[in-house]
């Protein structure tokens, strides 16, 4: 079968669940992953035919998505800050929200001379250590998360994309003290109210790590207090901590910080509008 027929079968079986937009996304990936091929090498070979053993293959993405399947599940990788990061169901998939707290902590320090000494907090995949490793020559990163099976896939990512980071198994909510001073603390925590359950996906919510996501309605800002109180004590004078938060506790993460002795505390949007990282400096 021409693989631009299938193209419209693919397009009629997905079509009742996701727009066009994101059925044609989904092609071009397993197009990428099945056949090493892009959209224009699609173009300039349209009598490209897949086989019967191709066709299953494609077909049983097919009969995943229509599960709400996370693409990047399925395929068992996704992009990051482009890099590429293996993903299971262990780990959270990586965000463009993440993306954005990244590029600012990469541009607040390219210029920095000093070595950096830099630690993730529930690192899941290790997109974050990793790409800070990767861009940041001059740090030594580490990273911790309460998971093990998050952290071996966090380890295969860093052979990908041929980094040093120190991954360490740690549950953070019962660390008294960190064993090193830090230049830079980042984390992304639980930060998901049961509340919200009902604003969120079907395909992040029987696919996506609920350890990852949720917080109790009572305690919203139980890892953030945590961690903030770590940070107080084990940073270098000076140095950065940044959050990904709640869209709708960024008032209370700024008193927080207050709170803390942090100055310097600035809350930045993401690229939909809402309030999603926050920074302070010690």
């Amino acid at each position: 079968m021409l693989l631009r027929d299938f193209r419209t079968k693919f397009r009629e079986s997905l079509s009742s669940i996701y727009d066009l937009q994101e059925v044609d996304s989904f092609f071009y990936l397993i197009l990428n992953n099945f056949h090493q091929m892009s959209r224009v090498d699609l173009a300039l070979k349209p009598d490209f035919e897949i086989d019967e053993l191709e066709i299953q293959k494609w077909k049983n993405i097919i009969n995943q998505l229509q599960l709400q399947k996370p693409i990047q599940y399925i395929l068992g990788e996704t992009e990051f800050y482009g890099l590429r990061f293996k993903v299971n169901s262990s780990v959270l998939i990586p965000r463009p929200e993440t993306e954005e707290l990244v590029d600012w902590i990469l541009k607040n320090n390219s210029n920095k001379s000093k070595q950096l000494r830099i630690l993730d907090i529930g690192t899941g995949s290790g997109c974050i250590p990793i790409t800070l490793a990767k861009n940041l020559n001059n740090s030594e990163v580490s990273a911790v998360d309460i998971s093990r099976d998050a952290l071996k896939v966090a380890e295969v990512n860093a052979e990908i994309n041929k980094v040093k980071v120190n991954f360490i198994e740690m549950d953070i909510l019962k660390t008294t003290k960190l064993s090193e001073t830090y230049d830079i603390i980042v984390s992304n925590p639980p930060y998901v109210r049961e509340l919200e359950k009902q604003e969120m996906h079907k395909n992040v919510l029987e696919f996506e790590p609920h350890i990852a996501l949720f917080v109790e309605d009572e305690d919203p800002l139980l890892f953030y207090l945590k961690i903030t109180q770590l940070a107080s004590k084990s940073l270098s004078e000076g140095g950065q901590l940044y959050f990904e938060i709640n869209q709708y506790l960024g008032e209370r993460m700024v008193q927080l910080l207050s709170d803390y002795k942090f100055r310097d505390i600035e809350i930045r949007k993401d690229i939909f509008g809402n309030d999603r990282m926050i920074f302070g400096r010690k």
